[in-house]
């Protein structure tokens, strides 16, 4: 399938890299097909990448694993809010986390109350709301992600 995309142009999207929330994502529940777009040079786990809408070509949310700026994130979680998911397992369970990324980039923050979690292999994703004040909703990454760059 191809998409017109606000932020890639045209984009050639394969049946099986396609994510379906079953109750759409905050905020936006009439959306329930993304996939993911990235830098293929850099991989999939190099930083930001983009949840981008089927429905919707405008729409695309910037996300990121939350370890790489928070190593210790791990949220208990009501399993009924993962029933829909299928069976997950440490194998096949991916959690995003959204980012903001403001024109001015120190500001830049994740949304560790609201993860994403996907089962990979089912192709099915929710994002949940997490109830603990551990975990804010604007994170700021702008230094950790700096620091990382410096030290690597």
């Amino acid at each position: 399938m191809k998409i017109n995309t606000r932020l890639f142009g045209e984009v050639d999207i394969e049946d099986e890299k396609i994510l379906t929330f079953e109750r759409g994502i905050i905020g936006f529940p009439d959306l329930k097909h993304f996939t993911m777009i990235y830098d293929e040079e850099k991989g999939s786990n190099a930083g930001i990448r983009y949840m981008q809408s089927v429905e919707e070509p405008t729409f695309a949310m910037p996300v990121m694993d939350p370890l790489v700026v928070k190593p210790d994130y791990d949220p208990e979680v009501n399993d009924e809010l993962l029933s829909g998911l299928g069976n997950l397992t440490p194998d096949n369970i991916l959690v995003l986390v959204t980012a903001t990324i403001p024109h001015d980039l120190t500001k830049m923050s994740v949304n560790l109350q609201g993860p994403i979690v996907i089962n990979v292999d089912e192709r099915k994703a929710a994002q949940i709301i997490v109830d603990s004040s551990e975990y804010p909703i604007k994170f700021p990454i702008y230094d950790i992600l700096k620091s990382r760059k410096d030290g690597e």
